[in-house]
């Protein structure tokens, strides 16, 4: 049974950095890209960043480049975001997600596997 688990959310001011992990379990994720989006209050869930697991391609959304970076440790499993100089805007619950293959990787339909969340607030 696949199951992506984030943590590390939290409160931060404006400015601030925060580091969320995705620990990923129950297949090997080889060829799967793993995405991270985000969902704000009233606003559809959209895409953030995402790495391949295979040899680390990476791609981010024009609202996060430059102030978010996305890693994986193989050995642990683990998919990393790390968000500096946030904003207020980027307030929002963020999911890790994986997929098959590094195609239509901004796509939210596209993948197979959500973890359930985790909610970072960023005050002004």
């Amino acid at each position: 049974q696949v199951q992506l688990v984030e943590s590390g959310g939290g409160l931060v001011q404006a400015g601030g950095s925060l580091r969320l992990s995705c620990a990923a379990s129950g297949r090997t994720f080889s060829g799967y890209a793993m995405g991270w989006f985000r969902q704000a209050p009233g606003k559809e869930r959209e895409f953030v960043a995402v790495i391949s697991w295979s040899n680390g391609v990476r791609d981010y959304a024009d609202s996060v480049k430059g102030r978010f970076t996305v890693s994986r440790e193989n050995a642990k499993n683990t998919v990393y975001l790390q968000m500096n100089s946030l904003k207020p805007e980027d307030t929002a619950v963020y999911y890790c997600a994986a997929r098959r293959g590094y195609i239509r990787v901004v796509v939210l339909d596209e993948y197979d596997y959500w973890g359930q969340g985790t909610q970072v607030t960023v005050s002004s």
